[in-house]
């Protein structure tokens, strides 16, 4: 699957749940998924501006995970899938998944 389907997998699963008041950047391969979840909804783009947490990972783990293959916390002890700021709101994420 190329980053372009996760992209847009991404963007379908995202206007499903609650808006996350917060902004989120994935960093999937080098390529960004920014979702700025501050006003009445969830809002995904590739800009790579700050956001209050950033995850990173690889397609394969990306996949794994949506796959339930690994834990994230197992991605996250394995240093498959990191994460920088807010560790609150990568949690609520299990709903992306």
């Amino acid at each position: 699957m190329a980053v372009d389907d996760l992209r847009n997998e991404l963007a379908v699963k995202i206007k499903e749940i609650p808006p996350i008041e917060k902004k989120l950047k994935f960093q999937i391969d080098g390529e960004i998924m920014f979702i700025d979840g501050r006003g009445s909804e969830n809002v995904m783009s590739a800009i790579d501006e700050e956001a209050d947490c950033t995850i990173t990972m690889s397609e394969d783990t990306y996949l794994k995970l949506q796959n339930k293959q690994i834990k994230p916390m197992i991605a996250t002890l394995t240093g498959k899938l990191k994460v920088k700021g807010d560790l609150a709101l990568a949690r609520k994420l299990k709903e992306l998944m």
